[in-house]
């Protein structure tokens, strides 16, 4: 059955990628930018997720173009690390409304088709640093880890409406952002994995697409490490 699949921030990365694999299942994917468009051959709209019109023109586009809303994916975000002395109000509270309040808004918007429906599947891109955390990044690691409890919170909401909420947490992944970050660096990060290695945006992409499976049905308020062991007991 085709699906009409909505995820934010997938003009690259991770997720270009779970747009990519949701098409290759012949899936409708409805992709969100903020300023770079994706790739030719995707339904796009550019929304700003900090912002309620926004994001309620973005599932309107979805709706008008494909039909309700079945899959969501909450991947957009960012960073503007800094450590706590250095970290002034707006560095925090920008990230926080743009990781986490924004899949609150998302969230609540994709909520009224898949109530219609009695079924859908919703899925947040936390990450290692929400279970771990990181120095320099208690805004980012805050946010990330409010994901896990507002997924939960929704997963005992929805469930009896055959709503699954899950969240993937995915440890360092090769991107144009982890790219900049330098040598030394990165192997700072990848020293730190069991495996030995970053991710590949398609491994991060494959839960995803996972956990919006039919096998995955009876799965829910579950969080989903894709961290090569990084985080593991957590």
């Amino acid at each position: 059955m085709t699906r009409t699949v909505l995820i934010t921030g997938a003009s690259k990365g991770i997720g270009l990628a779970c747009a990519q694999r949701f098409a290759a299942l012949g899936d409708n994917v409805v992709v969100t930018y903020n300023t770079t468009p994706p790739p030719d051959g995707f339904a796009s709209i550019r929304c700003d997720v900090t912002s309620v019109a926004d994001v309620d023109a973005a599932f309107a586009f979805a709706e008008e173009r494909f039909g309700p809303v079945q899959v969501l994916v909450s991947n957009a975000g960012l960073t503007n690390d800094g450590l706590l002395l250095r970290m002034n109000e707006q560095a925090f509270t920008s990230v926080i409304d743009a990781n986490l309040t924004a899949a609150y808004r998302v969230a609540k918007r994709a909520t009224q088709g898949m109530l219609r429906a009695r079924a859908g599947r919703m899925i947040f891109m936390s990450s290692v640093v929400g279970l771990l955390g990181s120095a320099g990044q208690a805004n980012y690691a805050a946010s990330k880890a409010g994901l896990v409890g507002l997924a939960r919170s929704l997963a005992r909401e929805l469930g009896s409406r055959s709503i699954t909420v899950n969240v993937v947490a995915p440890g360092p992944v090769a991107t144009d952002m982890t790219a900049a970050l330098g040598e030394k660096r990165l192997a700072e990060l990848t020293d730190a994995v069991p495996l030995g290695r970053m991710a590949t945006p398609q491994e991060i992409a494959g839960a995803v697409v996972f956990l919006a499976s039919d096998d995955a049905a009876y799965i829910t308020g579950a969080v989903i490490p894709v961290d090569g062991g990084l985080g593991m007991g957590h």
